[in-house]
């Protein structure tokens, strides 16, 4: 029987301490070999290699004490994560956001709208899917990976392994993405300002953003995480809407007589708030406004690095090649053809926006 060392700390402490320190370990890893010539030379950055370095452990020696570091895991990869995202605030101004200006508000807006409309209806009618598991994955390839697919949840009101599924999907997915983008992006034809947008726009997770975009600049990173903040900040609308929605079609399936349905259409349905991406905004605001001393805003940038880097290493350790199997094959096909809508006609959507504002 496996023993926690820590045992003897504040449970706070002990609890998520293993994974942490796990985290740290492996984002160091990447830290420290994203400054290797060679990872310089593929624009291979520190939250890139930092998942990769968690993919292989995560898929190898991880099991073996999984019961005692799982929860510092869930916690970098959430909390920290979310931390991290807030942090990146300090490393962004307002004139930088307002460079977006109202083509990235529509690019996110038709991206959304347009992913998750395909994903019910290509899940349901093509592939057979049920209609929870459908728009499960369609939230979370349309907005921001987990952290939507969790958030729709209580809406849709979706069991365990259907969260789990669409949890995997997105992931896998929005890794393929993170390492395809910076590759591609020389035969893009696309300014670092688009190339960003794009970035923010069509990839799946929030830390997949970032690392995608420190591939190719950090002017790149910067826009691409603000076009990104804006997706993530029309979850909640998006998740009131739907909840409108399906409490319409409940009270109408109950009108026509389904008792089950009946029961459901008085229930309430819990509604996240990203509020980490509003304290991004709030970051962003003090950064602009030049009150804090260099000093500590290179400190909180640096910190925020580390934070990420830990965040990515555990998303890695948390990506499971087993996931895939379990998934089965329909919803593995449902997401890829999301994620061929997002990068080829993310890149058209973006193309026509822009020519709009030009």
């Amino acid at each position: 029987m496996q023993t926690n060392p820590y045992a003897c700390l504040p449970r706070i402490v002990s609890t998520k301490l293993p994974g942490m320190l796990l985290a740290a370990a492996l984002a160091s890893l990447g830290i420290l070999a994203a400054r290797h010539p060679l990872a310089q030379q593929f624009g291979l950055s520190a939250l890139s290699l930092a998942i990769v370095f968690g993919i292989v452990v995560g898929n190898s020696v991880f099991s073996r004490f999984a019961p005692v570091a799982a929860e510092g895991v869930d916690f970098s990869k959430g909390t920290l994560l979310r931390a991290g995202i807030v942090l990146y605030g300090f490393r962004i101004s307002f004139q930088q956001i307002a460079a977006v200006g109202w083509a990235g508000i529509i690019i996110d807006a038709l991206i959304v709208g347009l992913t998750f409309t395909l994903a019910v209806q290509l899940g349901t009618r093509v592939f057979k899917l049920d209609r929870q598991t459908a728009m499960l994955i369609g939230a979370g390839s349309s907005i921001c990976g987990a952290a939507a697919v969790m958030a729709t949840e209580p809406v849709v009101r979706g069991q365990e392994h259907k969260v789990s599924v669409a949890v995997a999907t997105v992931v896998i997915f929005g890794t393929i993405a993170m390492f395809a983008y910076p590759l591609a992006y020389p035969y893009l034809g696309l300014s670092e300002q688009a190339y960003g947008i794009f970035a923010g726009s069509t990839i799946h997770e929030v830390a997949q953003v970032v690392a995608a975009g420190n591939s190719v600049s950090n002017a790149a990173a910067n826009t691409a995480v603000i076009e990104k903040m804006l997706r993530v900040m029309m979850l909640a609308p998006f998740l009131l809407l739907l909840s409108g929605v399906l409490k319409l079609e409940r009270r109408s399936n109950a009108a026509a007589g389904e008792a089950a349905n009946a029961a459901n259409a008085t229930a309430g349905s819990k509604i996240t708030i990203p509020w980490f991406a509003l304290f991004f905004i709030v970051a962003s605001g003090i950064y602009s406004a030049g009150v804090l001393p260099a000093a500590l805003v290179d400190a909180l940038v640096s910190l925020d690095t580390a934070l990420l880097a830990m965040a990515m290493a555990a998303l890695g350790l948390r990506t499971s090649v087993g996931a895939v199997r379990q998934a089965g094959v329909r919803p593995v096909l449902l997401a890829s053809m999301l994620f061929g809508f997002l990068t080829l006609g993310g890149y058209f959507i973006n193309y026509a926006v822009r020519q709009l504002f030009v």
